[in-house]
């Protein structure tokens, strides 16, 4: 090695020993003669002093920050009135005698201190992410990624699991995400498609007798951007033969204490509470709840059947339809301009208003108050706990309408609350939840036929099994998700591993034509018949778990080089062009009117 020591061992213990260190300047201070440097490395700091009339003084006045730097010299303690307290090292400092400096850094494009990184915009880091990643900061953060691999690691291995890399280059299943296709120059005209998932290798496997299989699978979607999604990610997936649900929570719970326990030296309680989706729904209108807050939604229904309020009353009698409201208790005092972020959100979701009611100074106000009995008062009044200071919010409409409305607005709600300081939820508070039992088939009326709620793979809840020839929408699928905060850790489900019954359901109710079965699915039926084992499995987002961990918001602070919500890698510039014999190899030509597009 270059180096005796990094730059954050060495202590007052040391004082007298020759060390040699090697890394970047932090900083340059000349002292009337003396120049003082902090040099850094991934671990942390440590002073050098070149001394004024000693041999390498004037080659140090060269130094500029981020310049790559070799130090020999003589540990040395500081005068009590020079300790820096703020450096684990602050106690010593090394006199250097001798320097070699390997590389002298360009001007840099934004300043390198922590504090000052988020005033510098994110384009310009990600094009510099090379410059970015080396803030204490983001280093603290990859730190922590790699911490949190090898809790879940270490852990899936005590439980006897195996890791098998699948290919990355798949077949195209158009029926999920939009696909990246890669073109075949060994296979003119054909494509490959990169993986979304593992799912239906990982499946094999099963049938294989792998029987404990898992793998840290980086997946590759082509969707648009968000915070909280790339177009290529990492997930923990794995799968296991001879298991029942009960076996999965287990093992996830296990996971995800050893990871919070290792990375955040923080004990969660288990089992995990369990939830049905129906249950989720209809008290917080989503199926990944955030449960660290109530404000939960309470049916009125039958409540207005009756009413002189003609648009409840409407919905409340037609099929299918339903009247819920949630009290955001203590937000009366929301601005005009809030409110109607509120209205327009609703809209957005579909709603033609948003309907609500303010208590303030001992009295209700609302627009639609003359419309309502003095005993529908009454009930709203009973059963949301209606006090002043309180603003209530409804939604009406079909159940899916109705719920998404009021699932965002309640946590537009408890944003506003949290802004007020009138609703707290501490940062190390960690609800995780699983919500089980999903729907295994819901109906599309544009394409009028049934569409897997999860994947076709998905196994019916046993008892429901009858339903399936005569009423799929009311089947549940032995579908389960891991809930932590609001936010979707992960989902997975027991598998189908009957092949007459996996036909049946592609063929009989996903209607999905024979020779499409056969020509995505052939290999999956054939191998079913040669004795398949029960199975289930699970994918949890590993980039989300992270950026849990870490408490970020984005994912991208969490990769070491993410991508823009226009999916490009500014640092490599990516995507690029290519050359015109790259293109005739694979058969491929590019319209010039759609690139301009």
């Amino acid at each position: 090695m270059l180096r005796t020591h990094t730059c954050n061992v060495l202590r007052p213990a040391d004082a007298g020993q020759r060390v040699t260190l090697i890394g970047w300047v932090d900083t340059v201070r000349d002292l009337g003669g003396v120049l003082f440097v902090d040099l850094r490395d991934r671990e942390g700091i440590t002073q050098v002093v070149f001394p004024a009339g000693s041999a390498v003084l004037e080659k140090a006045h060269a130094l500029k920050s981020e310049s790559v730097i070799q130090v020999s010299g003589v540990v040395t303690k500081r005068e009590a009135a020079t300790v820096n307290g703020k450096i684990a090292t602050g106690e010593i400092e090394v006199v250097a005698d001798a320097l070699e400096i390997h590389n002298i850094s360009a001007p840099l494009p934004f300043p390198m201190e922590d504090d000052k990184a988020d005033k510098v915009s994110e384009d310009l880091r990600l094009e510099y992410r090379f410059l970015d990643l080396r803030r204490q900061r983001n280093l603290n953060l990859i730190r922590l990624r790699s911490k949190a691999a090898t809790a879940v690691r270490r852990q899936l291995e005590e439980d006897g699991f195996i890791e098998v890399e699948t290919p990355s280059l798949f077949k195209s299943t158009p029926e999920g995400a939009r696909e990246f296709l890669v073109p075949s120059r060994l296979n003119p005209g054909e494509f490959y498609a990169l993986s979304q998932s593992p799912q239906q290798y990982k499946q094999m496997l099963m049938v294989a007798g792998i029987e404990k299989y898992y793998q840290m699978a980086r997946c590759f979607r082509d969707e648009d951007l968000r915070a909280d999604r790339q177009p290529e990610f990492t997930q923990v997936d794995l799968e296991m033969s001879f298991i029942e649900r009960e076996d999965m929570y287990g093992l996830i719970e296990r996971v995800l204490k050893r990871t919070w326990k290792e990375v955040l030296n923080v004990d969660i309680p288990t089992p995990f509470p369990r939830m049905s989706y129906q249950e989720a729904m209809d008290r917080y209108g989503v199926d990944k709840p955030d449960t660290r807050f109530a404000m939960e939604i309470v049916d009125f229904t039958g409540t207005f059947k009756n009413s002189e309020f003609k648009v409840f009353n409407t919905i409340a009698n037609s099929k299918g339809g339903i009247v819920r409201a949630i009290n955001a208790k203590g937000l009366a005092d929301l601005t005009q301009g809030e409110l109607t972020f509120l209205e327009t959100t609703a809209k957005s979701l579909g709603a033609k208003g948003l309907a609500f009611i303010k208590a303030e100074k001992g009295e209700w106000k609302s627009p639609i108050l003359k419309f309502l009995s003095e005993g529908e008062k009454a009930e709203l009044k009973a059963k949301l706990a209606i006090e002043d200071g309180d603003i209530v919010f409804f939604a009406a409409g079909a159940f899916d309408q109705a719920c998404a409305i009021l699932g965002r607005v309640r946590l537009e709600a408890a944003r506003l609350l949290k802004e007020r300081g009138k609703l707290t939820i501490p940062a190390d508070k960690y609800n995780f939840l699983w919500v089980i039992e999903f729907p295994l088939m819901l109906w599309d009326e544009d394409e009028k036929r049934y569409l897997s709620a999860h994947h076709p793979f998905t196994a019916p809840v046993k008892e429901d099994e009858p339903l399936l020839a005569t009423e799929p929408e009311k089947v549940r699928g032995q579908h389960y998700d891991i809930v932590l905060n609001g936010v979707e850790l992960g989902g997975g489900s027991i598998r189908i591993h009957n092949p007459e019954m996996q036909k049946r359901v592609f063929e009989d109710i996903l209607k999905i034509p024979a020779d499409v079965v056969e020509s995505r699915f052939g290999y999956m039926l054939k191998a079913f018949s040669f004795g398949a084992p029960p199975h289930g499995g699970i994918a949890l987002g590993f980039d989300r778990l992270v950026t849990m961990l870490a408490g970020r918001t984005s994912i991208r602070d969490l990769l070491a080089f993410p991508k823009t919500q226009r999916g490009q890698d500014l640092m490599a510039q990516a995507p690029g062009p290519v050359t015109a014999k790259q293109l005739r190899d694979v058969r491929i030509a590019v319209v010039e009117d759609a690139k301009k597009a």
